[in-house]
């Protein structure tokens, strides 16, 4: 069995569940926004506080990710990162741009 220090595991569970949280913020903006055969009249104030609290980890999640792969000088997961950051707030920028 293989045994990696703590922080690269903590760098692999971080990793992992901000993309777990991309993937989670993606599907519930699809499924309310895009997907649903009628267009809703009032925007859903639930829906939207969820997706905002769930980019609020997803940032909390990558900027610790980050500051740690820069401490340790690991370069796969600064570069995962440094990707994770432009991909969400591209995908923030989109929505925005999509929406108003």
């Amino acid at each position: 069995m293989l045994i990696r220090s703590g922080k690269i595991q903590f760098l692999f569970w971080t990793a992992f569940f901000s993309v777990l949280l991309y993937i989670w913020i993606v599907a519930v903006g699809l499924q309310t926004f895009v997907l649903p055969d009628e267009k809703p009249m009032v925007i859903p104030e639930n829906i939207v506080l969820l997706m905002i609290i769930l980019y609020g980890f997803l940032m909390i999640a990558i900027l610790a990710g980050t500051i740690v792969s820069i401490m340790i000088n690991n370069k796969f997961y600064t570069k995962f990162f440094a990707i994770s950051v432009i991909v969400a707030l591209g995908t923030l920028l989109l929505t925005k741009g999509m929406f108003g």
